[in-house]
């Protein structure tokens, strides 16, 4: 949630920040200055009407300390008629209350002043490259088509059990996911300096409020009502790690001494896709129910965008122990994720398709989840301010698994098990089936 003092005070700035992400938002800001400044007018009514009840109510006390009954009379009967308009006025004050909210839920967090301006993702530069692609003696296939062939991917199942846009892995295809996992979080944990956590998934509303899911992408989310001791709350199902694991500091204040606080987790993942009808159908790239692991840090603001280039980096060495080409792109305004003020996209080499595919967004968010979930830093023993927090993908694992089927495929119909994978796996190669 942004700052509503900036909105208030520096309009300028937050049109421009809110311009630069496209324009799109811009009704939404309107609305928000409108709403803020109705609600501050009336806040104002309703203040001068405490005023007045609270010094009548005291010209009651003395005017009957007086034995002054007339007076008193009539001093009671302004009280109960500014009583009454009081009444209709905090009804209408609690209700602009809760309009205003849910506007100011509804913006996007600001860009920083250092991400590029774009129109789009054609804006977006790239940082760096890592490895160039190998060249090859074959063409090789799409992951899903050397998967099935390799016996370890089985869509029909899949569709069987649970409909379009979900994978199931077979035998060495089980076995490679769950090296990939391992890997990972050994990585993160180990050498990265990560707590790991095993985290629900399933949470309430509030605590995807408190990371930016909600309300805006309602429509995205899966949800059920759940029955407790006679009492139906509604839960989802969370769309990545970074819901539960951020709001573990939700409603507290942190000694600076704590920070920052850097978590990991593996959590299957759940989305809807709602917007993304008819975009790769097939495949692991864009899933009903995916697999990350996920990374999250809890920053001092002056240690925010340096927490950024660590987590990035962090993601990127998982491709860069797997020895996959991948590069880095920051991403420009327009192409922001509502949560984030900066964005850093690793895209990974996915060699049956030619092209470099996302495989890790890692994002500053700034104070704005922090303002959302009301968590604070004690810097003294006076000063509190807003924490910042971060997350990224450690890296999606079904992305993960498509490039390295699509890199390490071999002209023989095998598969190469990339060397940091090999103690995990316990295997160099997967063969192909015996014809």
């Amino acid at each position: 949630m942004n700052d509503i003092n900036i909105i208030r005070k520096e309009p300028e700035k937050a049109r421009a920040g809110i311009q630069n992400r496209g324009g799109r938002y811009l009704p939404a800001l309107e609305e928000v200055g409108s709403l803020d400044a109705e609600h501050r007018n009336l806040l104002k009514q309703v203040e001068e009407l405490r005023a007045r009840r609270n010094a009548s109510s005291q010209a009651v006390g003395k005017a009957k300390a007086a034995k002054n009954e007339a007076e008193a009379a009539k001093l009671m009967a302004a009280v109960t008629a500014l009583k009454s308009e009081m009444t209709g006025k905090e009804a209408a004050l609690a209700g602009l209350s809760n309009r205003l909210k849910e506007a100011v839920l509804g913006l996007p967090n600001l860009p920083h002043a250092s991400v590029p301006v774009g129109k789009s993702e054609a804006d977006n530069p790239v940082k760096r490259s890592g490895p160039a692609p190998k060249a090859l003696d074959f063409k090789p296939i799409d992951h899903q088509t050397f998967g099935e062939k390799l016996g370890i991917l089985d869509s029909a199942a899949a569709t069987k059990l649970s409909g379009s846009r979900f994978s199931l892995w077979r035998g060495d295809g089980a076995r490679l996911m769950r090296a990939i996992i391992s890997f990972q979080l050994d990585l993160h944990t180990r050498e990265h300096g990560y707590q790991e956590a095993w985290v629900p998934s399933l949470v309430r509303p509030e605590i995807l409020e408190g990371t930016g899911q909600l309300p805006k992408f309602e429509e995205d989310l899966y949800k059920i009502a759940a029955t407790e001791s006679g009492k139906t709350e509604t839960l989802y199902l969370i769309p990545t790690a970074e819901v539960p694991l951020t709001n573990l500091v939700r409603d507290q204040i942190l000694p600076e001494s704590a920070l920052p606080i850097k978590l990991t987790a593996y959590t299957p993942c759940f989305r809807q896709e709602a917007g993304s009808y008819g975009k790769d159908v097939r495949g692991l790239i864009r899933n009903h129910q995916f697999d990350k692991v996920e990374l999250v840090w809890i920053s001092k603001q002056e240690d925010s965008l340096a927490a950024l280039e660590n987590l990035t980096a962090h993601a990127e060495e998982v491709l860069k122990r797997l020895e996959l080409p991948y590069r880095v792109i920051e991403l420009c305004t327009a192409d922001l994720g509502f949560a984030s003020c900066k964005t850093y996209d690793l895209e990974v080499w996915m060699a049956g398709e030619g092209r470099y595919r996302e495989i890790s967004s890692c994002s500053d968010c700034w104070d704005f989840q922090a303002r959302r979930m009301n968590t604070r830093v004690r810097r003294g023993e006076k000063q509190v301010e807003l924490a910042h927090t971060l997350n990224g993908s450690g890296v999606a694992v079904g992305r993960l698994f498509a490039a390295i089927l699509e890199y390490y495929q071999q002209k023989d119909g095998s598969l190469v098990i990339p060397k940091a994978l090999q103690p995990y796996f316990g295997a160099e190669r997967i063969a192909p089936p015996a014809s």
